[in-house]
C-alpha cells in the first residue's frame, strides 16, 4: 500500500510543482496572457478563416453558372493568400498602430520584432501575434464579400489589384478609427461596431454597388434569367458561414466570458429570425418558400447583427433580424429591379443594407432599459453618431472605389471580352473546368 502511494506521488509531485510555478508566474505580474481567452481566440481565428474558405467560396460558387464555378473558388483562395501577405507587410500596421487622425502608422511593417509572448495594451489577455492573426481574417474576407457583385465578368487581375488597393485605402482607415482608436472615427467619438457592420459590411457593400455598375451588367441582363447552378453548394456554404460567424462576432469580444456568450446567442437568434421572415415573405409572395431565400435571409440577419451583437439582448436581436430580412429582401427583389444594376449575387442588397440596418438599430436596441440593451448611451445621440459614421463610410468607400476602378479600367482593364464571358471564366481565365462532360 505504502509502495503504491509513493509511486503515485512520484508522478503527482512534478505536476503539482508545474502548476505551482504556473500560478506564481501569473501572480507576479510577469504575464497577463489568459489561457482561456487565448484558446477561444485561437478557435475564433480558425472559424473566421472557415467563413472564407470554404464557406463564402461555396456560397457564391453555387449561385453562378457552372462555367464560372472555379473562378469563384480561385478568387476566394487567392484573396486569402494575397491579403494575408499584405496584412503582414503593411495592413496590420496601417490598421492597428498609432498614426494620424485618418490612418495608422508604419511602425509595425512586417511585424518586425514580434515575439510569441508580446501583448497589446488594449487586449493584454491574448498574445499580440494572435490579435494579428485574428484581425487578418477580417482583412481577407472583406474583399471576398464584394467579388459576388461582379461575378462572371471581371478580370482576375483587376479583382486582385482592386482588392489590395481598396483594402489599404478604405478598410484600413475604417478599422483604425473604429477598432484601434475605439470609436474615434473621422472626427466622431463613441462609434459602436463590435465586429464590422461599418468596417466590413458597409464598406464592402458600397464597393460592390459601385463596382457592379462600373464593370457593367452580365450579357443578357436583365432579360435573361441567371439561375444558380447548384443550390446544394450554396446552402452548404451558408451553413458554414453561420457557424463561422460565431467566431466573427463572439471572438470580437476578445474574451471567453459572458459577453462573448451573449454575443454568440444574439448572433444566432438574429439569423434565425431573418431566415424565418424571409421565408415567410417568399411563401406569401410566391406561394412557396425557397432554399435560396432561407439561405439569403440567414446571411442578412448575420450581417445586420454584426455591429450590434455586443450591445443588444435577445429581444433586440429578434427586432434587428426581422427588420434586416424585410429591408434586404426589398433591396434584392425590388430596388435592384427598379434601378437595373446587376449586383450578381446581391452583395449590396444583403451586406450593404444589412450592415447599415444593424449599425443604425444598435442605437435603439442597444441602450439599457430598452429591449434588454446592454450599453449606457442616449438613443438620440448614438443615432446621430451611428448615422454619421455610416455616411462617412459610404462616402469613403464610394469615392475610393470609383477612383480605383477608373484607374484600373484605363490600365489593365476591368472586364473580360465578350467571347471570354460566353466561354466562362473557368476556361478563359484559368484554363480549367469544374465539370467534365
Amino acid at each position: 500500500m505504502i509502495r503504491t502511494l509513493l509511486r503515485g506521488w512520484r508522478f503527482a509531485l512534478p505536476a503539482f510543482l508545474l502548476l505551482s510555478t504556473s500560478s506564481a508566474h501569473a501572480a507576479d505580474g510577469s504575464s497577463t496572457i489568459d489561457a482561456g481567452d487565448t484558446a477561444w481566440m485561437l478557435v475564433s481565428t480558425a472559424l473566421v478563416l472557415f467563413m472564407m474558405i470554404p464557406g463564402l467560396a461555396l456560397f457564391y460558387a453555387g449561385l453562378v453558372n457552372s462555367r464560372n464555378v472555379l473562378s469563384i473558388f480561385m478568387q476566394c483562395f487567392a484573396l486569402t493568400c494575397v491579403m494575408s501577405l499584405v496584412w503582414l507587410a503593411c495592413g496590420y500596421s496601417l490598421s492597428f498602430s498609432d498614426g494620424n487622425g485618418f490612418i495608422g502608422g508604419l511602425n509595425e511593417l512586417f511585424m518586425n520584432g514580434l515575439t510569441a509572448d508580446a501583448t497589446r495594451p488594449d487586449c493584454p489577455q491574448i498574445p499580440k501575434v494572435l490579435h494579428f492573426s485574428y484581425q487578418m481574417m477580417f482583412f481577407l474576407i472583406t474583399p471576398g464579400l464584394f467579388i459576388g457583385a461582379f461575378a462572371e465578368r471581371m478580370k482576375f487581375s483587376a479583382i486582385m489589384v482592386f482588392s489590395v488597393l481598396w483594402s489599404l485605402l478604405v478598410y484600413a482607415p475604417c478599422c483604425y478609427g473604429v477598432w484601434h482608436k475605439a470609436g474615434a472615427f473621422l472626427g466622431l467619438t463613441g462609434v459602436q461596431d463590435l465586429a464590422g457592420g461599418i468596417v466590413v459590411h458597409i464598406t464592402a457593400g458600397v464597393a460592390a454597388l459601385v463596382a457592379c455598375i462600373m464593370v457593367g451588367p452580365r450579357k443578357g441582363f436583365p432579360h435573361t434569367p441567371f439561375v444558380p447552378h447548384n443550390l446544394v453548394l450554396t446552402i452548404t456554404g451558408a451553413a458554414m458561414l453561420w457557424v463561422g460567424w460565431f467566431g466573427f462576432n463572439g471572438g470580437s469580444q476578445l474574451h471567453a466570458n459572458g459577453a462573448a456568450a451573449m454575443t454568440l446567442t444574439v448572433t444566432h437568434l438574429s439569423a434565425c429570425t431573418a431566415s424565418v421572415v424571409w421565408m415567410g415573405i417568399e411563401w406569401v409572395k410566391n406561394g412557396k418558400p425557397s432554399v435560396l431565400g432561407i439561405a439569403t435571409g440567414s446571411i442578412a440577419g448575420l450581417a445586420a447583427i454584426t455591429p450590434a451583437s455586443g450591445v443588444v439582448g435577445p429581444v433586440g436581436a429578434l427586432a434587428i433580424g426581422a427588420t434586416s430580412a424585410m429591408l434586404c429582401w426589398a433591396a434584392c427583389a425590388k430596388l435592384k429591379q427598379k434601378f437595373q444594376y446587376d449586383d450578381s449575387l446581391d452583395v449590396f442588397g444583403v451586406h450593404g443594407v444589412g450592415g447599415f440596418v444593424g449599425t443604425i438599430l444598435l442605437a435603439v436596441f442597444g441602450t439599457k432599459g430598452f429591449a434588454g440593451g446592454l450599453a449606457d448611451f442616449s438613443i438620440g445621440e448614438q443615432l446621430v453618431t451611428q448615422s454619421l459614421a455610416a455616411l462617412y463610410t459610404i462616402i469613403l468607400s464610394g469615392v475610393v472605389s470609383i477612383a480605383l476602378l477608373v484607374l484600373i479600367s484605363k490600365t489593365i482593364g476591368l472586364r473580360v471580352n465578350e467571347p471570354q464571358e460566353r466561354e466562362g471564366l473557368d476556361l478563359a481565365e484559368h484554363g480549367e473546368s469544374a465539370y467534365n462532360s
